[in-house]
């Protein structure tokens, strides 16, 4: 029928062909990151086929593994920019909502196939076992402050253990409590801030993990040119993004024609006279003795600025320029017309120092005090970069409870205090919206569960103990203080509050809500219509 009023090229799936097509696609997503999910989660190898590209990447972070794979399903798509966007906004809890996401989707089609409810009625069912749910999470939820335990070390000791949790389940799970400790001393240093910005990763190949370590100040991978200062104090520092090559002839596509080699070196003598004057403009800005550029620096004014005593660095990139820029407190300038308009950067002191086998430049007394620097050392440039992932997660986490700084348990104990309010909830709920409470409970019940399977544990066994916990604890009315979950450690159930299992209250809500609405908006679709893009003649070309 669609072939009547559709061109050449558009397909059109309809009613359950649609729907199965997209449930299917998004739960293929959620059972391909599902067992790097909890401490005892495995890895994925990422591959690439690009002939020029052969490059390999190991991870369990689940926003880079759906980064990384191109998917061809729409539902598919939803799920992982979902990911993205948890990946952005918290930091952690990618791998989490793809699941709760895939479970959910997973529940439908049971309640649909084998009870024939519509998705209509599932849906309403899960907005109102959403809400249940958050009200549980809010009610368990602790808020912890610089005034908790009465100083800044409980503080502190919160950001550890939300911190370690993070990276139980990260490649630097072994030495959780040293990068835990590097974490929360770098956040704890930005007072507030949060602007990331300010903490700069250095990846240094060789050594082991354990040799990585905080830097109080900021640390650039280049070094200074030939013959200038190695060591600068009180630094008044201009950051540029300049060209500083012209004394080269670069004329691209064009012919110079002349009639004697002399005025081929009266061309070269004006290109250098021309690069004279913009180095004597750059070093106009009054009490100057530091140079920093993004683009290269060629031989003439590096000699001018090494004649003048000033520090010249090249070659800074982008990222480079504007961290310096935030942590110096200076502007990125291209022109020089107007010294007496640009801030320069400050800092007490910059010099030359080794890291292993390689020479950086320290900045020290940055104008911003927050800026810092953490040094990763590591066997391999695979295990740095799962390493810096697995460390940008728990920072992540740490600044957006330091903005948000309310806790709930992990291990499992909050899905099951969730699903159980859940279950309450459902019974006290007429009609078919009562089965999609229900099944939205057990999509909650499938997180501690994977948890435990991915460990070798009877998942079953587990999980069926944690709810008589819950069960009895909410019977009492002291549901929002149960703090059992699971102790991968031992394999048994055990006192999150004891064993210092915390998350993020924050990163648990965004989780739980994202998932939701992404499975409600995949089960509403009943048409794909694939169009394809129109063809130039259509256009009169």
């Amino acid at each position: 029928m669609e072939t009547a009023y559709v061109s050449d090229g558009t397909s059109i799936d309809k009613g359950e062909n649609a729907r199965l097509s997209s449930i299917v696609g998004a739960i293929a997503i959620s059972d391909l990151v599902k067992t790097t999910l909890g401490p005892k989660g495995l890895d994925k190898i990422l591959q690439k086929v690009d002939p020029h590209d052969q490059s390999v990447s190991v991870t369990n972070d689940g926003a880079t593994i759906l980064r990384s794979v191109p998917v061809d399903n729409a539902a598919a798509k939803i799920l992982v920019d979902l990911a993205k966007v948890q990946d952005d906004q918290v930091g952690d809890g990618t791998t989490t909502v793809a699941v709760l996401a895939g479970e959910l989707l997973r529940e439908a089609e049971q309640l649909m196939n084998q009870q024939h409810i519509h998705p209509q009625t599932i849906c309403h069912g899960w907005r109102l076992a959403k809400e249940h749910a958050l009200r549980a999470l809010l009610a368990q939820a602790t808020a912890i402050s610089n005034k908790d335990s009465g100083s800044e070390e409980g503080f502190r000791s919160k950001l550890f253990q939300i911190a370690s949790t993070t990276l139980s389940s990260k490649l630097l799970t072994y030495e959780k409590e040293h990068f835990a400790k590097l974490a929360v001393d770098a956040v704890m240093r930005l007072k507030g801030s949060n602007n990331l910005e300010h903490i700069q990763v250095l990846k240094k190949a060789g050594g082991s993990l354990r040799d990585s370590y905080l830097e109080s100040g900021f640390l650039l991978d280049k070094v200074s040119g030939t013959g200038q200062p190695r060591r600068v104090v009180k630094a008044k520092i201009l950051i540029a993004n300049t060209s500083m090559d012209t004394d080269k002839i670069k004329i691209y596509g064009s012919r110079v024609k002349v009639d004697s080699i002399d005025k081929v070196a009266a061309i070269e003598v004006a290109e250098k006279a021309k690069m004279r004057q913009k180095v004597d403009k750059i070093l106009a800005h009054h009490g100057m003795n530091c140079f920093i550029n993004r683009q290269l620096i060629y031989n003439l004014p590096e000699s001018i600025f090494a004649e003048r005593g000033i520090m010249a660095i090249e070659h800074a990139d982008f990222d480079g320029v504007e961290r310096l820029s935030a942590v110096l407190g200076g502007d990125v300038v291209s022109t020089f017309d107007a010294p007496d308009q640009v801030t320069l950067g400050e800092c007490d002191l910059i010099e030359q120092v080794m890291i292993g086998e390689d020479k950086v430049l320290r900045f020290s007394g940055c104008k911003s005090g927050e800026a810092c620097s953490i040094v990763l050392r590591g066997a391999s440039s695979h295990v740095l970069d799962e390493a810096e992932r697995s460390l940008h997660d728990a920072l992540a986490i740490l600044v957006s409870t330091v903005k948000d700084p309310r806790t709930v348990y992990g291990g499992g104990c909050t899905e099951i205090t969730m699903s159980t309010a859940v279950e309450k909830a459902a019974t006290e709920t007429p009609g078919k919206k009562a089965l999609a409470m229900e099944a939205y409970a057990r999509a909650l019940r499938q997180l501690p569960a994977i948890v435990a399977d991915n460990g070798g544990y009877d998942a079953a066994e587990l999980v069926t103990q944690l709810r008589a916990m819950h069960s009895a604890a909410a019977s009492q009315g002291k549901a929002e203080f149960c703090s059992a979950g699971l102790d991968m450690a031992k394999g048994t159930t055990g006192d999150m509050d004891e064993l210092g299992i915390r998350e993020s209250y924050v990163s648990k809500m965004y989780a739980v809500t994202s998932a939701s609405e992404a499975a409600e908006m995949i089960l509403r679709v009943d048409d794909i219509i694939k169009a394809a893009p129109r063809r130039r003649e259509e256009y009169g070309y």
